[in-house]
């Protein structure tokens, strides 16, 4: 244990045969965080059901806070672990920021700051200060924003609106610039027009789907003159109630754990449509051989997704390009499979919360896989693998990885998992609840 109490190094559990578990995923960090910005900027106060609680999101919370918007529970003050709640907007003053290592705090808050009354800074983890930051930043000088910096730690001067307008920028490097802008900027002056110009898409379309989804359901005209363009029209942000879908990005360790094992996971409340990025696990495991039902009523919104691991899983070559924080799961799946498998279009990983190429040939290599680094992605090569440490790099995906490599390798010890309570806490628990077979 650390010092504040939380577990460090974490010996994996084994399996000790096939998982057979019901698990329920909290919900959706992506989700939670956009309707909270989308909260804080509205014309009235929102109730918000079934959020995540996590670091991200309680970071997200305490930004708008801080920027003046009111969040509280369905009964008075916010409680820790509180999941429904109230926001009522505020006027937006000036705030210090922390974003820690959300990178939805780092691109989401900023053009929320521009529309503020003073001087916002911003910071966060060590780690965060290298993360791509400019092109949200540049972006909104180019619209008629003041700020000082080009990374963490940066100042914002509002004056309490923005310009807005039309705006170039390159959003190879993360879906999170486009989706930042888009989410305020109903509330410029003259709207904003935004266009991608790198040599490469945007990475995580389902990402931007979602942000785009989510403001029409606020009222706001969003048009898409191209695949790389969108245009939003000025004006009101509408207060919406919403319940916010399970995690299905945070649901793919557990259903990987079916799949290593040659068992079961079920996990209820799956959506039978939705833009979540996390749904894609379902065609990825399919085709690694894995049987993949949902089981949902006729006309329902939601049923139960139930995974049955092979008996081997198959190699793959797959595009992750549009889903890219699934690579971490889909690599430690692929050590396990019957031949070399080749993930691609994920270069934009090396600047998340940390180079997550790098780290998954560095880690899954320490254990005695085969793993190439390519431009793009990861050649991986199954081998017969050996216990060894497996570090997290402050990385809640990477973790979650060696945990699903644990399961069949005695012997790997994670050294930061509560890595994982970035965006869910009390992982461990769900772990080993899994395995005894717990729901």
């Amino acid at each position: 244990m650390g010092d504040n109490g939380q577990v460090s190094h974490w010996n994996a559990p084994v399996a000790a045969g096939p998982v057979d578990a019901d698990v329920t995923v909290p919900g959706s960090k992506s989700l939670t965080n956009r309707a909270l910005v989308l909260a804080a900027l509205a014309d009235g106060p929102s109730r918000l059901v079934g959020t995540l609680r996590s670091r991200d999101t309680d970071l997200m919370i305490a930004a708008l806070q801080a920027l003046g918007t009111r969040v509280e529970g369905p009964f008075g003050p916010l409680a820790p672990e509180e999941t429904d709640l109230v926001i009522t907007p505020g006027t937006l003053q000036g705030a210090d920021v922390q974003c820690g290592l959300a990178g939805t705090v780092m691109r989401f808050v900023p053009p929320v700051a521009v529309l503020a009354t003073g001087r916002s800074t911003f910071d966060g983890d060590p780690a965060a200060r290298v993360r791509p930051q400019a092109t949200v930043l540049d972006a909104l000088r180019s619209l008629g924003a003041e700020i000082t910096g080009n990374s963490l730690p940066f100042s914002i001067d509002g004056r309490g609106s923005l310009r807005g307008g039309r705006v170039e920028m390159d959003a190879s490097a993360s879906s999170q610039f486009v989706s930042g802008l888009l989410l305020s900027a109903a509330r410029f002056d003259e709207g904003a027009e935004l266009v991608h110009v790198g040599s490469s898409s945007v990475p995580s379309g389902p990402h931007i789907e979602m942000t785009v989804e989510m403001l029409r359901e606020s009222g706001v005209t969003v048009d898409e003159p191209t695949p790389a363009s969108w245009r939003v029209a000025p004006g009101p942000i509408t207060a919406v109630d919403r319940v916010v879908e399970p995690d299905l990005s945070n649901a793919t360790p557990f259903l990987a754990a079916a799949a290593v094992t040659g068992g079961t996971v079920r996990i209820p409340h799956w959506p039978v449509t939705t833009t979540q990025p996390g749904d894609a696990i379902r065609g990825i495991l399919r085709d690694m051989g894995a049987s993949v039902t949902l089981d949902a009523a006729d006309g329902a919104s939601h049923g139960t997704l139930v995974v049955v691991g092979p008996g081997r899983l198959s190699a793959v070559d797959k595009d992750l390009s549009a889903i890219g924080e699934l690579t971490p799961t889909v690599a430690a799946l692929c050590a396990f499979a019957d031949g070399p498998s080749k993930l691609t279009g994920i270069a934009h990983l090396r600047g998340h919360e940390t180079d997550r190429l790098a780290a998954l040939a560095a880690e899954l290599g320490a254990v005695g896989c085969g793993v190439t680094e390519l431009d793009d992605g990861l050649e991986i090569t199954p081998a017969p693998l050996h216990g060894a440490p497996w570090r997290a790099y402050a990385d809640h995906r990477m973790a979650t990885a060696g945990a699903i490599v644990g399961l069949v390798v005695p012997g790997v010890e994670v050294d930061d998992v509560e890595s994982t309570s970035k965006t869910m806490p009390g992982f461990t628990t769900m772990w080993a609840d899994m395995l005894t077979g717990q729901s």
